[in-house]
């Protein structure tokens, strides 16, 4: 891995990791599922808009639409929807914490339900993973967090996971990244002005700080973490360059801390820690499967 790859991966995680400290600014603003599927809406028509210029077309294998699908639906509409409504009474370190264990959970089900072959260095990177979570949440339950809130963010994590289970395999096909990701923004925000239309009062004051945070979200997390990724995997393969998500846990409690101001203690530190390790041994068991 040279040194572009590394910059890349650390830009990617940064992006990335600060969705959730921007999240947290808008949902504070905005009802979180209009906000969202507005998002969604902007991101995906320019993602699309652009894909032509890129030769990339609407002509997707079966397999491809069906991912497409599932997946607006899964990370979309219900990761993400889950996570913003989150927000509303939950911190965005909180979120992130979570939202960073989706590859163990992935992990661990694919070992589980398809018997997938994990190194005993994959299988202590899911135990150490999971044990942070215990040490941060343990801390967390009894300094009074909503129930509720955080039920929501691990309730989108696994929808995440079994979405990426149940489309692997189906990258195959016509297309091309930038349509393909375009039209699952578009599925998801369908899907969620549906729900808001009948769950939420459409009342907005715009402030600059609304303003600001919700450009940002949609530039930098939404369009520019995308296309870094999508580099990134083009250049040193996808179980490679998904090493950088042990980051995810570190950089989104550092962001939070520093921009919101949020409380953070020995527990957060040392469960973020253990967290990030675990991922880190779950990916590079996975790239010693491959050799």
């Amino acid at each position: 891995m040279d040194l572009r790859a590394i910059g890349m991966g650390l830009a990617f995680a940064l992006m990335w990791s600060s969705a959730f400290t921007s999240t947290h600014i808008i949902v504070a603003e905005a009802p979180p599922l209009a906000a969202l599927a507005l998002r969604f809406a902007l991101s995906g028509g320019i993602g699309i808009a652009l894909a032509p210029a890129f030769g990339q077309s609407w002509r997707l294998s079966r397999a491809q639409w069906r991912a497409t699908i599932i997946f607006g639906i899964c990370q979309n509409a219900l990761y993400l929807g889950f996570n913003w409504v989150a927000m509303t009474t939950v911190e965005a370190s909180v979120a992130a914490i979570i939202a960073s264990t989706m590859p163990l959970i992935v992990g661990a089900l694919g070992w589980i339900v398809f018997r997938d072959r994990i190194p005993p260095l994959g299988i202590a990177g899911l135990v150490a993973g999971f044990a942070g979570v215990g040490i941060i949440m343990g801390a967390r339950l009894q300094g009074g967090i909503d129930p509720f809130g955080l039920g929501l963010c691990v309730a989108g994590a696994l929808a995440l996971a079994v979405a990426t289970l149940t489309v692997r395999g189906a990258s195959g096909g016509g297309g091309g990244v930038l349509m393909i990701v375009g039209l699952q923004m578009l599925v998801g925000a369908v899907s969620l002005a549906v729900v808001s239309a009948f769950t939420e009062h459409l009342s907005v004051e715009v402030t600059p700080t609304l303003a600001f945070a919700f450009t940002y979200t949609v530039i930098v997390p939404g369009l520019m973490a995308t296309w870094v990724w999508f580099r990134l995997v083009g250049r040193i393969g996808a179980v490679r360059a998904a090493t950088f998500h042990f980051l995810t846990p570190v950089f989104g409690v550092a962001i939070a801390w520093a921009v919101l101001g949020e409380h953070v203690d020995w527990h957060d530190a040392l469960g973020v820690l253990v967290i990030a390790g675990g991922i880190l041994a779950v990916q590079i068991s996975k790239q010693e499967a491959r050799r």
